[in-house]
């Protein structure tokens, strides 16, 4: 019975904004039975241009928020705040949490490929984390990590259509090419709404998408622990959280899910 219980307990999910709900859309997909927490931390949006220290206390807001709604795991569903806040916040909770740059770069690195690139916010290509976790299973691979200048906002906005926007695309994606990179990892996850745009100048199987690797290894963790809900899917529930604009959090979800009722405003300052 106490296990029952446990399993019907919600999965956390947080991200700055909409682009988490790109790791939760495939995460629907494979485990449509388990109920879901989504916190939006729009009021601090975009997380790309934040100290460690901002970041950090943003997480551990969010993660006090998850503990009073009882969640039995956390996704931070944030390459952002995997690289520079989760080392300071995961052995703070009695509930599993799962980073997305970590959990991916094992499966990545152990593919044998041995020159990446990678596109991420300029917080996580400051940390650096991308190449110090690759490197963690393939000391010999080479990798470029580049920021993607304002590419969370034009996503958020859902418009690429101003010149500048498609420049800075263009340039960047050049940038990296001249790296000869044999995979590009989209270490955003925004970014992957921008493939048809990245797509013009690099062809789409160059580029890995890490939510894939992410949900599936969440789902083996989950059965591992227990704590999958068995639950029909028809029964199971999903409430979406933001620190501000949930009017403007829904229309900018559609681009990756489709959000059926207006968030809950909800302050992480915990």
């Amino acid at each position: 019975m106490m296990e029952e219980i446990i399993n019907n307990k919600p999965i956390g999910f947080f991200d700055s904004g909409v682009g988490g709900l790109s790791v939760l859309s495939r995460f629907r997909e494979v485990l449509p039975s388990e109920n879901i927490i989504y916190y939006g931390d729009t009021i601090h949006l975009p997380y790309g241009n934040k100290s460690k220290e901002e970041l950090v206390g943003y997480a551990r807001g969010i993660l006090n928020f998850m503990q009073k709604m009882e969640v039995k795991a956390v996704v931070i569903a944030c390459n952002t705040s995997s690289a520079q806040a989760y080392d300071s916040i995961k052995d703070k909770y009695d509930f599993p949490i799962y980073p997305i740059i970590q959990t991916c770069a094992k499966s990545i690195a152990n593919t044998g490929i041995n020159r990446v690139g990678v596109f991420a916010t300029e917080a996580t290509v400051k940390s650096g984390k991308y190449t110090e976790e690759l490197k963690k299973y393939n000391p010999n691979i080479k990798v470029k990590e580049l920021a993607g200048k304002s590419w969370v906002g034009i996503v958020e906005k859902t418009s690429i259509n101003i010149v500048q926007d498609r420049n800075n695309i263009k340039n960047e994606i050049a940038q990296m090419l001249e790296f000869t990179p044999e995979k590009i990892i989209l270490g955003c996850t925004h970014y992957p709404y921008l493939m048809d745009e990245f797509t013009k100048y690099a062809p789409e199987d160059l580029f890995i998408d890490p939510a894939e690797v992410f949900v599936e290894y969440i789902k083996s963790d989950l059965i591992n622990r227990k704590i999958v809900n068995a639950a029909n899917n028809r029964d199971s529930y999903e409430k979406f959280y933001v620190s501000s604009k949930p009017d403007e959090f829904v229309k900018n979800a559609k681009i990756f899910y489709d959000v059926k009722t207006l968030p809950i405003i909800v302050n992480n300052e915990y």
